[in-house]
């Protein structure tokens, strides 16, 4: 029910979140397994739940996995948590929160969160501003709105851009953003490339760099809801433009670099699960600016929540229905 993400294990099999707390090893046959035991409670309201998982990259060594959920608190606040536990076919072992964002507050939205481990092993945090609270995203002092960057226990990185700042926190990496659920490293550079939900439009696709701030709510594409506009408009001095923007949206989740020969002409495109508007996107590249949008799986009409790339180079996605489903996608 309502799956979020997905990670291929080295084994062939998969392993899925779901929203509503649950852990599941689905095997090769498509065959799915009990929930796996363990998993911390978790604020399963509105867009909260458990979220996105990751490997541990020794994980074929270790069997250490990192979650991020919905971490409820006392009086109904909550806020974004990763878990790292082993992994057993039954249950997680050895858990431990190495994260949590600060200060929770009162809300069931806009959580994140996207979970991806740099070449050198250092763990990026994507997460939300929790939607009732925009002016925390320029808050240097709080978590909300911030990509994170920490070490595998959750320690800060000596070289993270404001651990000598007085009073910044000194897990941020960038900051300004609205509710980031895509994100994927280059693997021909290296770099960080995430997507963020907009309002009513301003979708944004961008690759946030050390200590840069990418506006939200001050400067955005989108308009409130309500139809009234945002912030002071689209471009101020000192923040960022994104590399790329949706008008309307495409309600992004989940992201990949693809790098495989199923899809010939395809390698190095960036594929993008699409919510509210219920495709695959896939973004050609050029010298880093997109050239090229084309969508895919419209006809299914499903939310596409995840996607991901697997050694045979074919496509795997979760669609973030009830009952939702794991997804092989190969040429015709």
């Amino acid at each position: 029910m309502h799956p979020w993400a997905v990670a291929l294990l080295p084994d062939g099999r998969f392993l899925v979140t779901e929203r509503p707390g649950r852990l599941r090893i689905i095997d090769r046959d498509g065959r799915m397994g009990p929930p796996i035991g363990g998993v911390p409670q978790v604020h399963a309201r509105g867009q909260g739940g458990l979220l996105d998982v990751a490997l541990d990259p020794q994980f074929s060594e270790n069997h250490r996995i990192f979650f991020s959920f919905a971490e409820p608190g006392s009086g109904g606040l909550a806020g974004t948590a990763v878990g790292r536990a082993r992994l057993t076919d039954s249950a997680l072992a050895d858990l431990t929160i190495i994260y949590r964002q600060q200060p929770k507050v009162d809300g069931n939205n806009h959580f994140g969160s996207r979970l991806v481990f740099s070449r050198e092993g250092l763990l990026f945090i994507t997460q939300g501003e929790r939607f009732s609270y925009p002016q925390m995203a320029q808050d240097l002092s709080v978590l909300l709105g911030k990509i994170v960057r920490v070490t595998v226990d959750g320690t800060i990185p000596p070289d993270n851009p404001f651990v000598n700042r007085s009073g910044a926190r000194p897990e941020i990496w960038s900051y300004g953003h609205r509710n980031v659920q895509a994100a994927a490293l280059d693997p021909a550079t290296g770099q960080l490339w995430t997507v963020e939900h907009g309002a009513m439009g301003g979708d944004e696709l961008n690759h946030p760099e050390a200590g840069k701030n990418y506006g939200w709510p001050v400067i955005t594409y989108g308009r409130d809801y309500s139809g009234r506009s945002i912030g002071i408009g689209a471009v101020k001095e000192g923040m960022e433009q994104p590399v790329y923007y949706w008008d309307p949206v495409i309600a992004p989740s989940g992201m990949t670099f693809y790098t495989g020969n199923a899809f010939p002409g395809w390698q190095g495109s960036i594929l993008i699960g699409g919510l509210a508007s219920q495709v695959l996107v896939r973004l050609e590249l050029e010298n880093g600016r997109v050239t090229r949008e084309t969508r895919y799986l419209g006809e299914l009409g499903q939310r596409i929540r995840d996607v991901q790339e697997g050694p045979d180079g074919f496509l795997y996605l979760v669609t973030d229905e009830d009952p939702g489903a794991l997804l092989r996608i190969r040429p015709k």
